[in-house]
């Protein structure tokens, strides 16, 4: 059964009001951002859970400690734990000599040569349901620094292709943005610089994990 959160003052939430129900992740909403963890919903606690949403384009932003932002948060707190040893379980080639590893998992990329890592972790955000980031082993095969999607009217600026239309590349907004992308790695700008960088034609790739949700 759906539930529509209910707004201080009465009636239901718009997107520009603060919601006064208390989530079903509250608790974890409440320590990951350092509120007092009691589980009940207070105006501070929605100014708090907004100001997350909004910063990380989570919709809709009424600071509702639902299961999309507490997914966020699993994420980046996945992501924090990598620290600088991300392909410690050994999930990515140490084989290959310079290698881009992607772990739709943890939502996390970065670029190692045998055992040494070169760049990152940094956080990505891969395909959503239904145009999900292919896994396997795959090679850089075409680079296009100003390249511009006719299929989604998108500009994906340092464009590294790997697989089909699967790609390296920057967006401007947020890469912890739900749903996900459709099958690119997306990347912050000055990631997607670096990457662009680093990386040539011919060099491997390695996309393993499933993204949550998928």
């Amino acid at each position: 059964m759906a539930v529509t959160p209910v707004v201080a003052g009465g009636g239901t939430a718009q997107a520009a009001s603060c919601t006064t129900s208390k989530g079903p992740y509250q608790k974890q909403v409440e320590k990951f951002l350092g509120r007092p963890v009691d589980g009940k919903q207070s105006a501070a606690d929605c100014k708090a859970i907004r100001a997350f949403q909004t910063k990380y384009g989570i919709s809709p932003t009424i600071g509702y400690a639902g299961p999309v932002t507490w997914g966020v948060m699993q994420i980046m707190n996945a992501q924090k734990a990598a620290g600088s040893n991300p392909n410690k379980a050994g999930k990515c080639p140490t084989n290959k000599g310079r290698i881009a590893c992607v772990d739709l998992t943890r939502q996390l990329s970065w670029i190692q040569d045998g055992k040494k890592l070169k760049y990152g972790p940094v956080p990505v955000r891969t395909g959503r349901n239904g145009y999900e980031t292919r896994t396997g082993a795959k090679k850089i095969y075409w680079r296009n620094i100003d390249h511009w999607s006719t299929l989604y009217n998108v500009a994906m600026p340092y464009s590294q292709f790997f697989d089909g239309g699967q790609a390296f590349h920057s967006i401007a907004g947020s890469v912890w943005s739900p749903p996900g992308s459709h099958g690119c790695v997306n990347m912050r700008t000055a990631d997607a610089k670096k990457y662009w960088g680093l990386l040539k034609n011919g060099d491997d790739v390695y996309v393993y994990g499933r993204k949550p949700g998928t």
